[in-house]
């Protein structure tokens, strides 16, 4: 399973280079070498301010699956705790405050720990269209308080039917799943 992981990483990391070297050539053939260069310094400095975000947040995957106790998890979130386990899910990912850096490790520390697909998935979907801290510090001064309180309301129950979803699909086709896992 591990290396099925890994030859899927090294797959998409060579399509990425491939297209990151495509890409800079078509640049520096249209714009030539001072655009390019400028457009590298830019990459290179964005890379380098994202950097200690994203090791932060790998850390905190790591550090979550030491300090998570897995039988209560399992119990909480894990493929026998039905739709509260769900729900539990949706309310964790619309509270944790944070980006995608912070997100993503922390869902597949869930994983590593004893949660379930469905579980991860409606907590990823729910940080995506419930969090609070999006709604709080972007769409309330944008939009106001009904907007706000309508895209909550009609949102609310997508996490928690995505989740059930992947249950279904992780249960229908396990062969699959599996393999791909």
């Amino acid at each position: 399973m591990a290396a099925r992981r890994f030859s899927l990483f090294v797959r998409s990391t060579t399509i990425i280079a491939v297209l990151v070297v495509a890409a800079g050539t078509a640049v520096l053939a249209r714009h030539g070498s001072a655009r390019f260069l400028a457009v590298l310094g830019g990459d290179v400095a964005l890379f380098v301010g994202i950097l200690p975000n994203v090791l932060a947040g790998c850390l905190i995957g790591a550090f979550v699956t030491q300090l998570l106790p897995r039988d209560a998890v399992a119990r909480w979130v894990g493929a026998e705790s039905g739709l509260l386990g769900i729900v539990v899910a949706t309310m964790a990912g619309a509270l944790l405050p944070g980006g995608p850096v912070t997100v993503y490790p922390i869902a597949a520390a869930f994983l590593a720990v004893g949660a379930d697909a469905g579980a991860a998935i409606a907590f990823v979907i729910s940080w995506t269209l419930l969090g609070y801290s999006r709604a709080l510090i972007w769409e309330l001064p944008f939009f106001g308080p009904d907007f706000v309180a309508w895209r909550v309301l009609l949102a609310c129950p997508l996490p928690i039917l995505a989740g059930l979803l992947a249950r279904f699909a992780m249960r229908a086709f396990p062969a699959r799943t599996q393999e791909r896992a």
